[in-house]
């Protein structure tokens, strides 16, 4: 029988890490948690997702409270998930940052998040008080922003629709460390029930195109050095294009999903089937990789009872998608395609709060690229990599060997993007 809880037996919190990645940089990592990143700058703290409650962030604000009394600044939600947001009030921050597509999903999703998280991983989430509501930001960004913290500067970047699609990653260039959110992982399998499976492994490329010698990812411990680095980066391309892959040879073989379940997860478990939430996340994310293979462009809002009819379906009461999504994804295609049309023509939420410290950096922005054509159509801008955004390491390190392996593949993203 396939699980639809989390059955895990750390108990979340436990086990605290509280690593540092580069100057002025940390990572916080707990069992059953989502990390957190602190950069420490000389005005003051930023907050990189903010856990799954305030009891949570209150053990990270602790350790921060160790090495310095600088306020909070600022917050970064990497994307909307619950897990990663519903923190952010302890910690008293001047500004709470994301992505505009990240509000609009909270706008759309986030009370049913947070339903189904409950429900999902109760555990986490139970000392989240009942009348707990969707952490919004107070500020919206859409492509790129600079944060002068005081000795370092924090670039936030959306590099496109991965395992959500408002993804934003943290980077501070004069440490080499980048923040990746739930993009990356290393020691857990990706969620990718929100995910656009065709576009993430050019996040991906982009990520590796600044070649950071130290990236936190969404769960567990960070990796350290520009091959851990690497390696963690490459793992998670692996499973992402594994997972699609597979699910769209069922497509085209016209298997139906609990067919496609078992198959997706033979060619899955040999390499990741002893990684942390790998039969936790695997229905949903088969589910949402068979949904882009019939193509289905925009991820469906999973409810309560879309997950119980899932489940169910897996179990063996149904084997097609019409019954494990409530609806057929030409269905769906239609229901989401107005949204889609929102996303596109959102503006950006500013906020009235004090924003000193945040330099719109319209340059910088107009470096970055967004990919794909869709993208590029949302975002309305045609942009780019610069090589001086491509950080080169002139010194011997454990990343030697795959040094001109980088730069080639660094070259290939800047090419790919114009």
């Amino acid at each position: 029988m396939v699980e639809m809880t989390n059955r895990s037996e750390a108990v979340p919190g436990d086990n605290e890490r509280f690593e540092e990645l580069g100057r002025g940089c940390y990572a916080y990592s707990a069992d059953g948690c989502s990390n957190t990143g602190v950069v420490i700058g000389d005005n003051g703290v930023l907050i990189v997702d903010a856990q799954a409650t305030p009891a949570l962030a209150e053990k990270v604000l602790q350790k921060v409270r160790e090495l310095t009394d600088k306020p909070v600044k600022q917050i970064v939600l990497t994307h909307f998930h619950a897990d990663n947001t519903l923190g952010a009030l302890a910690f008293e921050p001047g500004e709470v940052i994301a992505s505009d597509l990240t509000k609009r999903m909270m706008e759309t999703r986030g009370v049913e998040e947070i339903r189904l998280a409950r429900q999902r991983d109760a555990a986490l989430f139970a000392d989240l008080p009942g009348n707990t509501g969707v952490s919004m930001p107070s500020m919206t960004i859409a492509s790129s922003m600079t944060i002068d913290l005081g000795g370092l500067d924090v670039r936030l970047m959306h590099l496109g629709r991965a395992h959500t699609m408002g993804d934003l990653v943290v980077w501070v260039p004069q440490s080499g460390v980048i923040f990746a959110g739930d993009l990356v992982q290393k020691s857990a399998v990706p969620y990718c029930g929100d995910a656009h499976l065709a576009d993430w492994p050019r996040a991906l490329d982009r990520i590796r195109a600044f070649r950071p010698t130290a990236l936190m990812p969404g769960r567990g411990k960070s990796a350290i050095g520009a091959q851990a680095v690497a390696t963690a980066v490459e793992t998670t391309r692996d499973f992402v294009v594994t997972l699609r892959d597979a699910a769209a040879a069922c497509v085209e073989q016209s298997l139906g999903l609990k067919d496609t379940f078992q198959a997706v997860r033979d060619a899955l478990a040999g390499r990741f089937g002893s990684k942390t939430d790998f039969e936790f996340h695997l229905p949903i994310s088969v589910a949402r990789a068979y949904d882009e293979a019939l193509g289905l462009d925009q991820p469906q809002v999973w409810t309560r009872e879309r997950i119980a009819d899932l489940y169910d379906a897996l179990d063996g009461t149904s084997a097609t998608s019409e019954a494990a999504t409530g609806q057929s994804a030409e269905e769906a295609a239609v229901t989401e395609a107005p949204s889609q049309e929102a996303d596109a023509e959102a503006p950006v939420a500013t906020s009235d709060a004090k924003a000193s410290d945040l330099v719109s950096d319209s340059d910088f922005a107009a470096s970055l690229a967004l990919g794909s054509e869709d993208e590029l159509a949302t975002d309305g801008k045609d942009m780019e990599l610069a090589a001086e955004d491509i950080v080169e390491d002139d010194k011997p390190s454990d990343a030697d060997e795959t040094a001109s392996s980088d730069k080639s593949s660094a070259d290939k993203v800047l090419e790919d993007a114009r």
